[in-house]
């Protein structure tokens, strides 16, 4: 009559003994090895020889969350454009087709667009208000926040081709 109680007590016993040792948080070593080492110094961009010249031109859009609208904008790389309405211009700076980041150098692992990145500068009148990178395959990837306007790279043009802003 009480073996049923007793062994449920017992498996209970058991278990609780068995786990004990399990510990899902890792070793103080496996904590260390698993660290990013994040790097330290003045970040710098280099552009390829393979890639020097062969990009000409990106479209950013832009969602103007205030009206409701977007708007698609062509503009040379190393060149800027201005909003319609918000006082905002974007300085585009340097575009890499297959955007990689070793150490404090960021560069492009070659020309093929695995992972295109353009580096803008957006600045609200004569105040740099971001400085930074837009992706068109991860748009959210270190995506710039606006309480009005979201800017996405959409586009990017080979030397080649012309440049019509929309």
């Amino acid at each position: 009559m009480f073996l049923v109680p007793r062994c449920a007590v017992l498996l209970l016993v058991l278990l609780a003994t068995g786990l004990s040792g399990c510990d899902s948080r890792p070793t103080t070593k496996e904590t260390i090895t698993s660290e990013v080492e994040k790097p330290t110094g003045t970040v710098k961009v280099v552009v390829p020889p393979e890639v020097e010249g062969q990009w000409r031109a990106v479209t950013i859009a832009v969602q103007d969350k205030q009206n409701n609208t977007e708007k698609t904008y062509t503009v040379d790389i190393g060149s800027s454009f201005n909003l319609d309405d918000g006082g905002i211009s974007v300085h585009t700076k340097a575009f890499l087709p297959a955007f990689i980041m070793d150490g404090v150098v960021m560069t492009s692992a070659s020309n093929e667009t695995e992972n295109p990145g353009v580096q803008v500068s957006i600045f609200e009148g004569r105040q740099e208000i971001f400085h930074g990178w837009l992706f068109s395959h991860y748009p959210g990837a270190h995506a710039f926040k606006h309480p009005r306007f979201t800017f996405t790279l959409v586009d990017y043009l080979p030397a080649e081709k012309r440049v019509d802003n929309q």
